[in-house]
């Protein structure tokens, strides 16, 4: 199972060090572990304690039940998108928000490569395709901004793909907008260190060398390329209608709970519980391409 992946050595450059990084040997080099958790200029340099994040995060769940029967009510839809570096944490924030929702009700969308037909298709359409109905709350893992970052830098689109893509995504989130429905765009950003120490945690563990693909392993020389087309990407399509919301997400239990945070505080919904929900961390948790900087 593990030996499907395809493996190899790279050499890095990171911070004008020279540094070679083997996924496949099952010892996790000093320097990656000892600087994971603040690359990227983390702020805090532990984890939050296991017993506060599920204490907090049961809490916040009980919340997300409640919106789930006010969107029942009303018939009011909410969207949701995770977008991020691969082991930036996007399916484990999903998993938090949905595990104790109606599953009929919570639909997570995660789009495999497109058929034939649909790449013949208007870019936005099958997206389009999965958007909630009345009383629906969706979570898509990944999202039309693959063409914002993935297809451009792995050679997937064309140039002229990918600029017709940043003049027309808010066009159509415009029309969301207007529509009505609660729109969440999720920026998870994690450091370089960190996304090399939970691509070595997948390739070792059993239960998670599925979730390490080939393309996590052309990525690792692609930083860089990533980086760039991420600030064009919250450049572009930071909007006041359909705001980025960037999440710091070395700690996924800080960031799972401040993205449930932010949704629960931006729906005014039957029974809402302020206290229940507390206040985001404004150093996990910003607004737009400035909270990177």
């Amino acid at each position: 199972m593990a030996d499907d992946v395809e493996s190899r050595a790279v050499e890095l450059d990171i911070r004008g060090k020279k540094r070679v990084f083997d996924v496949d040997d099952p010892v996790l080099p000093d320097w990656v572990d000892e600087e994971a958790l603040k690359s990227g200029d983390f702020p805090y340099n532990k984890k939050l304690k296991e017993e506060e994040y599920v204490e907090d995060l049961e809490k916040l769940q009980v919340e997300l039940v409640k919106v789930q029967f006010w969107l029942q009510a009303t018939g009011k839809r909410v969207m949701a998108l995770f977008e991020g570096r691969d082991a930036a944490g996007k399916g484990g924030a999903i998993s938090a928000s949905s595990a104790h929702m109606n599953p009929r009700l919570a639909r997570v969308v995660a789009l495999t490569k497109p058929t034939d037909r649909e790449a013949g298709q208007w870019y936005f359409q099958r997206y389009v395709a999965q958007f909630p109905t009345a009383g629906e709350f969706v979570l898509f893992d990944r999202s039309w901004y693959n063409r914002a970052g993935v297809e451009p830098v792995m050679g997937f689109c064309t140039p002229k793909q990918y600029e017709d893509f940043l003049a027309q995504a808010p066009q159509v989130e415009k029309v969301i907008a207007h529509e009505g429905i609660f729109f969440f765009k999720f920026y998870l950003d994690i450091g370089r260190e960190m996304q090399l120490k939970r691509f070595h945690d997948r390739r070792h563990d059993p239960l998670k060398v599925w979730k390490l693909s080939s393309m996590d392993i052309a990525a690792l020389t692609k930083w860089g390329d990533y980086s760039e087309k991420r600030d064009r990407m919250l450049k572009e399509t930071h909007t006041e209608y359909a705001p980025w919301t960037v999440i710091h997400a070395n700690d996924k239990r800080r960031a799972r709970l401040n993205l449930i945070r932010h949704m629960l505080k931006s729906i005014d919904y039957d029974g809402k519980d302020k206290d229940a929900i507390g206040k985001p961390d404004d150093k996990i948790i910003g607004s737009g391409p400035g909270f990177l900087k």
